[in-house]
């Protein structure tokens, strides 16, 4: 086993600055043997979710930490004190316990939120505190120890260092020494030795960590010039000073300190210490004030029972007319029988928030859509209000939904007029509290022709060359660029003949998939049932946005309630009109949604299918869900209620038949070449060739 651990380390969520994936990080750490490692991103945690995550895939120990921005002023916040000309330090800290990472935490919040200038900042008074749990270390050449001897004043070094130990502790604080072979590092290592040993403040060394490899210094050079919009070729930008800011192993590490060994000792003694766990929410529900005389279940039932009374008046009046395919028995059973696993399940209280809002909606003229999704399956939700498709006549399943032997949290998506869904938003945020509703963040990664594009400016490589190597990489979703490379003859000739663009592409697949930008996520909503920064980090986007710093993903993995307000252009006259044969469809639809429920390439076959019934769509839709190919040699002219034969296997492979196109994907829109389509004319894939063909019916 190492007996070095990496404390101080940059991941790519320190945007634009740090090159390591979290994943391959982990790895990396685990190739190298040692049993931990540490993540310390520039003022923020965002990627702290998927960081654990991925260290207990690899089997090491995650380590939360992050450098932070401390502030020169008394007070970071900005309504407070002006901030103009103020200036920072570095500070590294690590989460100890559960307490260090509920403090980190605050911190990191509170700088994002009310100290952000420049960097998000946070001043000494707020850190001691919230310095509980934490481990602090003084920091790189920003940090305002290193800072004070690179000025040769040696008395401010130690008054900092000891201002540090007593916010954290004797025990709680150490020196930290680097040696990336700056000449300015190797100035202060004297002073360093002499501090620790006047202060008893013992010693870690750390290597300030951007990248994974060594090899990889020239691509996170060409991050930090997209980052500052400059060139690799000018001279007056910031650029890291040598290659040595990577993940090093012990022995690359023992190497530099070989004098002083116990540097590097103590950074696995400080890893043993650091034990967190980020544990899910127990009950990640916002408290709902319910009548006096009810509890959550019965109010819960009250509210849908009498929901579906009212729903009944429209049942009974299609049954009289013999349009109802079930009888008011099954309806009465279905009810009940969903009621009790929804309170089984616990999930009264979700319910009741979402028929709240959605009422409210209702109720001030909000446009809400029919319902999306699987819980167009549940006829509570349908009883509710919540949506407006009656599952059983449509032969929707609950299952889909909410399944008691697959536990997991509910999700309804709930579509809202674009114009008015802000209205909705600021409802439930007077309702649950300010402090416990946020939206959510999402982060933008460089993909693979905008990796070429953004590494081709930073390269001051032509726009033209950068263009026409872009155009190269096929249009396949998420394609990767070596599997592009593959893919693309002429990308691959460009690759192997020409210097500049093997180049570009290498340094181009080093970036790809890295974060790049925060921006907030289309329609996610988490309500929490007590102050968000009592659970998860939050963050101020450039438009004074809050919104979590932990994206969709993480949110779910820490169980908490996360709704997504669509907002969608909600018009009854959002119907194509030269598409007229699939007009009725808008009418059973509800005249709303017909075009984000059926979607494109479902819809490329549907509108080619004059079906006047919904049903006909809804049976489509299950069948396709569930991975169907229709069977070319089906010639059944109606499969309304049932799905078809899932076992027959199609073959195209009749080269007479002049019908036969070959797809470049599956179920992708192409222009069909020969006879129209025509009346309930539909498209076909082949399940053995993946051609394409037009089925008569």
């Amino acid at each position: 086993m190492s007996q070095f651990v990496h404390l101080h380390l940059h991941t790519d969520y320190s945007m634009l600055d740090g090159a390591c994936d979290v994943d391959k990080l982990c790895e990396r750490a685990k190739e190298l043997g040692m049993p931990a490692v540490a993540m310390t991103d520039h003022g923020n945690i965002f990627g702290a979710v998927h960081f654990v995550n991925a260290a207990k895939q690899a089997g090491i120990k995650p380590i939360i930490g992050c450098e932070l921005y401390i502030c020169k002023k008394d007070d970071h916040n900005i309504e407070r004190t002006p901030p103009d000309g103020d200036t920072y330090n570095h500070l590294l800290v690590l989460a100890e316990n559960e307490e260090g990472y509920r403090n980190l935490v605050k911190i990191t919040s509170e700088a994002s939120l009310h100290g952000f200038y420049y960097k998000p900042r946070v001043s000494k008074k707020f850190l001691a505190e919230h310095s509980k749990g934490l481990i602090g270390l003084s920091g790189c050449l920003k940090g305002e120890v290193a800072e004070r001897l690179m000025e040769e004043k040696y008395d401010a070094a130690r008054d900092a260092a000891v201002f540090y130990r007593d916010i954290f502790g004797k025990d709680n604080f150490f020196l930290e020494i680097q040696d990336q072979g700056l000449e300015m590092e190797h100035r202060i290592h004297s002073n360093l030795f002499r501090l620790e040993k006047e202060l008893g403040l013992p010693m870690v060394a750390t290597n300030d960590s951007h990248y994974l490899c060594e090899d990889d210094a020239h691509a996170q050079d060409v991050m930090l010039c997209i980052q500052t919009g400059k060139s690799i070729q000018d001279t007056n930008r910031m650029k890291f000073q040598g290659s040595d800011f990577y993940v090093k192993s012990h022995d690359e590490m023992f190497r530099v300190f070989k004098d002083a060994p116990d540097v590097l000792s103590r950074t696995l003694a400080i890893a043993e210490r650091c034990s967190t766990r980020l544990e899910k929410v127990s009950n990640p529900f916002p408290h709902f004030d319910v009548p006096a005389g009810y509890t959550l279940d019965s109010y819960f039932e009250h509210v849908t029972r009498e929901g579906f009374a009212r729903r009944m008046e429209l049942l009974r009046s299609l049954q009289a007319q013999g349009r109802v395919k079930h009888s008011i028995a099954e309806y009465e059973q279905r009810l009940a029988r969903e009621l009790a696993i929804i309170q089984q399940m616990q999930f009264s209280g979700y319910f009741l928030i979402v028929w709240d809002f959605i009422r409210y909606a209702k109720e001030n003229n909000i446009p809400v859509g029919p319902g999306r999704g699987s819980a167009a399956g549940s006829l509570v939700s349908y009883s509710m209000n919540i949506t407006d498709l009656d599952p059983l006549q449509h032969e929707l399943f609950f299952e889909r939904f909410l399944n008691p032997e697959r536990i997991s949290m509910p999700d309804i998506d709930i579509d809202f007029c674009m114009n008015r869904r802000d209205e909705v938003i600021d409802y439930v945020t007077r309702k649950y509290g300010r402090e416990n509703v946020a939206q959510i963040i999402t982060f933008g990664t460089m993909a693979a022709k905008a990796a070429i594009k953004d590494v081709g400016r930073a390269m001051d490589i032509p726009y033209a060359d950068v263009d026409r190597i872009a155009k190269m990489v096929p249009t396949t979703l998420n394609i990767k660029l070596e599997q592009a490379i593959k893919d693309s003859p002429a990308l691959q000739q460009a690759y192997e003949s020409e210097p500049l663009v093997r180049q570009l592409l290498d340094t181009a697949r080093k970036l790809e998939g890295l974060v790049r930008n925060a921006g907030v996520h289309a329609a996610g909503v988490v309500i929490s049932p007590r102050p968000l920064t009592d659970l998860v980090p939050l963050f101020k986007t450039k438009n004074d946005e809050i919104v979590t710093a932990f994206d969709m993903v993480a949110i779910e993995k820490m169980g908490l309630l996360k709704m997504d307000f669509l907002g969608c252009d909600i018009r009854s006259d959002n119907v194509p009109r030269q598409v007229g044969h699939v007009q009725p469809l808008a009418a059973a639809f509800g005249a709303r949604n017909l075009w984000r429920a059926v979607r494109a390439p479902v819809m490329l076959r549907m509108a080619f299918w004059a079906s006047s019934q919904f049903r006909e769509i809804s049976s489509a839709l299950q069948a396709l869900r569930s991975g169907f190919e229709f069977p070319c040699s089906e010639r059944s002219r109606s499969w309304t209620d049932k799905r078809p034969p899932a076992n027959r296997q199609a073959d195209c492979g009749d080269k007479k038949n002049r019908n036969h196109n070959p797809c470049k994907e599956k179920y992708s829109p192409e222009p069909f070449h020969g006879t129209r389509p025509r009346g309930r004319d539909l498209w076909l894939v082949c399940s053995r060739t993946k051609r394409k063909v037009i089925y008569r019916a």
